[in-house]
C-alpha cells in the first residue's frame, strides 16, 4: 500500500502544479516546460530516467518506463496532460492559481482537470522507489502537453514522432473516471471510462452578395450562415446505443432495480433518476454552435459570414454525423473539419477494467463501480493511434454535494485532500497488480 509520506505528497504536488501557469488559450499560447521540468525531476528522485521531448520550443511533454517483474506481460500507458484552460481570476473565491489548501480542500486550476492525477501517479512511483516496489508489467509514465487544445504538441506528437517509447504498450489510463457519483438515494456510483465520443470541431462559411445595409438582398451571407446554424442548434439526432452505453444502462438499470429496457429509453433513464446524468449525452451525436463571425459595419451587408460548431460523436457515428452537417448547411454554406478526432471503445470485460473495478471497491466497498462513455475527449485518442486501448481511471472519492463534472473548466475549481488520498490508494493497487 501506499505509505503516509504519499499521501503528504500528493497534496503538495498539486498544490505545486497548480502555481505553475500552465494555461492553454489555443493557438500555440502555452508554456507547460517549467510543469515538465518539476514533474521530470520528481520521477528523477525515484530512480527513473524521464526524457524531455519538445515539438514546439516551452511546449514540454515528459516520458519515462518503469520496469515490471514479468517481461512476458504488455505494457501499461499512464499518462496526464500539464496544460489547462483559462480562468478568470476575478470570478474566483481565490486565485485560481494559488494552489490554495484550505479547509481540507486544494483549490485552483487543473486542481481535478488534471494536475491531481498528475500528482497522483508521481506519488505512487516515489511510493514503490522508497518500498522497493515493481509493478507486473512495465509502467509507461507520461505528461504531456497541448491536451487542451488540439494535441498536436502534445500526445499527438508523441503518438507520431516517438512511438518507439510506447512499445509493448496495449492499454492506457488517465482522466475521468472512477470518481463519486451521488445518485440521490445513498447510492455511491464509481463510473469507469471504457469510450469517447470524437472530436469534430467546424468551421462554417457562407458567402453571399455584399452591399448596402438598406437595400433588398437575397444573398445575404449573414443571413444563409445564421440559418444553417439555427437548424444545427434545433436538430435532434437519432439514438444510438454503443456497446459502452449499453453496458452502462444495464449495469445502472440493475443498480436501481428496473428493467433494462432499451427498447424505450426515455422511460428507462426516468427510472434512473439523477444517474441518468452518467448517459444522457452520449446517447446520440452532437453539434453545438459556439461562435459566430460576420460584418464590420451596421449598414454594410458584408460578403462572407463564419460561425463554429463543436460536433461530438458516438463510435460508429461518422458517418451519419457528417451526412447530416451535409443536409443541415444546405447549398449555400460550406463546411470543414478544424480539429477531428477518432471515438473510441475499450472492452469492460478486460483484465484491466476488473482490476480497476476491484481497486476501487477495496476502498469504497459501498460504492458501485460501472462502466460509461465520456462525452469529450482525451489524450487517449492520440495514444489510440498506437494500438493503446484507453479507459478513464483518475480515482477521487467526492462527499455529497460535490459537482465533479461542473469544476470541470469551471470557477472555484478544486478537490478535497481525502479524495486525492483516496486516489491515490486506489491507483496504487491497481497498478500493482494491473
Amino acid at each position: 500500500m501506499a505509505d503516509a509520506q504519499a499521501l503528504d505528497e500528493v497534496v503538495r504536488f498539486t498544490s505545486d502544479l497548480i502555481r505553475i501557469d500552465t494555461t492553454n488559450r489555443g493557438g500555440g499560447d502555452c508554456r507547460e516546460r517549467p510543469a515538465a521540468e518539476y514533474a521530470a525531476e520528481r520521477l528523477a528522485e525515484a530512480g527513473l530516467e524521464p526524457v524531455l521531448l519538445e515539438r514546439t520550443p516551452g511546449r514540454t511533454n515528459v516520458v519515462a518506463r518503469l520496469e515490471g517483474t514479468d517481461p512476458s506481460a504488455d505494457a501499461l500507458l499512464v499518462h496526464g496532460h500539464l496544460d489547462v484552460v483559462p480562468a478568470q481570476a476575478g470570478e474566483w473565491s481565490v486565485h485560481p492559481l494559488s494552489g490554495e489548501v484550505r479547509d481540507g480542500v486544494v483549490w485552483g486550476r487543473g486542481a481535478v482537470d488534471m494536475k491531481n492525477m498528475d500528482a497522483m501517479i508521481l506519488a505512487v512511483v516515489r511510493s514503490w522507489a522508497r518500498q522497493g516496489v515493481r509493478p507486473r508489467r512495465d509502467l509507461v509514465v507520461a505528461f504531456t502537453a497541448d491536451e487542451e487544445a488540439s494535441a498536436e504538441d502534445g500526445s499527438g506528437f508523441l503518438a507520431d514522432r516517438h512511438a518507439g517509447l510506447f512499445e509493448g504498450c496495449t492499454e492506457g489510463i488517465s482522466e475521468s473516471g472512477a470518481f463519486t457519483f451521488h445518485d440521490g438515494a445513498g447510492r455511491e456510483i464509481y463510473p469507469i471510462a471504457a469510450g469517447e465520443r470524437g472530436t469534430a470541431w467546424l468551421r462554417l462559411s457562407a458567402r453571399g452578395r455584399a452591399g448596402h445595409g438598406s437595400r433588398v438582398n437575397r444573398e445575404n451571407a449573414v443571413t444563409r450562415l445564421a440559418a444553417a446554424v439555427a437548424r444545427i442548434g434545433a436538430h435532434t439526432w437519432p439514438l444510438r446505443i454503443t456497446p459502452t452505453v449499453r453496458a452502462a444502462l444495464t449495469e445502472l438499470a440493475a443498480l436501481h432495480g428496473v428493467e433494462a429496457d432499451l427498447q424505450d429509453v426515455d422511460t428507462l433513464l426516468k427510472k434512473l433518476g439523477p444517474a441518468a446524468a452518467l448517459v444522457e449525452a452520449t446517447l446520440r451525436n452532437s453539434a453545438n454552435p459556439t461562435m459566430f463571425s460576420a460584418g464590420y459595419k451596421v449598414n454594410v451587408i458584408p460578403g462572407e459570414a463564419v460561425a463554429h460548431v463543436d460536433g461530438r460523436y458516438l463510435p460508429g457515428g461518422e458517418e451519419e454525423f457528417t451526412t447530416t452537417l451535409d443536409r443541415l448547411t444546405g447549398p449555400d454554406v460550406d463546411w470543414e473539419f478544424e480539429h477531428r478526432e477518432v471515438a473510441l471503445e475499450a472492452p469492460v470485460d478486460s483484465r484491466a477494467f476488473a482490476g480497476m473495478r476491484a481497486a476501487v471497491e477495496a476502498f469504497a466497498p459501498e460504492g458501485h463501480v460501472v462502466p460509461f462513455c465520456m462525452p469529450g475527449g482525451t489524450d487517449a485518442k492520440q495514444f489510440a493511434r498506437l494500438g493503446i486501448t484507453g479507459y478513464g481511471f483518475a480515482p477521487l472519492k467526492l462527499p455529497q454535494g460535490f459537482d465533479y463534472h461542473a469544476l470541470f473548466h469551471g470557477v472555484d475549481e478544486r478537490v478535497p485532500v481525502e479524495a486525492l488520498h483516496f486516489g491515490v490508494r486506489v491507483l496504487d493497487r491497481f497498478l500493482r497488480t494491473a
